[in-house]
């Protein structure tokens, strides 16, 4: 059984940096698509970041790219992300996400709180 497992949140100051971690088991890690989201309160969840398996990595939302950063290791099947700069505006509940590019399912977490405040 596929599960995803995101760690690494947590309350940071302004300007500060995190990593997120999201592991993948139970599956083959080289058929998904590794993609995080974010959701803050009272907002839609939003795409952030994209790695796949050959390589490829996208940040999709232009006030993250430069600072963020999406990761892929191959061997441990885990998936990082960067944060660093961090704003108050990327308070959110970070979700990691598993599509499998051949049944076309698709695995979430339970998310990773970060809250960045002073």
């Amino acid at each position: 059984q596929i599960q995803v497992v995101e760690s690494g949140g947590g309350l940071v100051q302004p300007g500060g940096s995190l990593r997120l971690s999201c592991v993948f088991s139970g599956g083959t890690f080289s058929r998904h698509v590794m993609r995080w989201y974010r959701q803050a309160s009272g907002k839609e969840r939003e795409l952030v970041a994209a790695s796949t398996d050959g390589g490829g990595s996208t940040i999709y939302v232009d006030s993250m790219k430069g600072r963020f950063t999406i990761s892929r290791d191959h061997v441990n099947h885990v998936v990082h992300l960067q944060m660093n700069s961090l704003t108050p505006e990327d308070t959110a509940m970070y979700y990691c996400e598993a599509y499998d590019l051949w049944s076309r399912s698709t695995y979430w977490g339970k998310g990773t709180l970060v809250t960045v405040s002073s």
